[in-house]
């Protein structure tokens, strides 16, 4: 599998990514999702891990009853990654999916 690219330094995150908070020390987005109960949550995060899989790029995350919370980052590359913001474009979408 090729190295994935960085982000860009001028990659503007609130733009595509308005949801999401950016730690550029840590180099890592965040985001806290929140769901009407504990069965969306899991939902959302079926659908995240088969994504998570296909992608090989996995989200650091913890579940409490409705909410996700999720942390983003290339521990390979000590970086953001292409991959970071296609998992979290994803997430997004999967959100949207189980809110419906």
């Amino acid at each position: 599998m090729p190295k994935p690219k960085p982000v860009a330094s001028d990659f503007v995150f609130e733009k595509i990514l308005p949801e999401w908070r950016v730690d550029h020390s840590a180099q890592e987005l965040g985001r806290l999702f929140v769901f009407k109960d504990f069965k969306s949550a899991f939902e959302f995060m079926t659908l995240c891990a088969n994504f998570a899989e296909e992608l090989d790029h996995h989200p650091d995350w913890s579940n409490s009853w409705n909410k996700v919370s999720v942390r983003l980052s290339t521990h390979s590359m000590k970086s953001l990654t292409e991959l970071d913001i296609t998992m979290a474009c994803a997430m997004d979408q999967f959100a949207l999916q189980v809110k419906g």
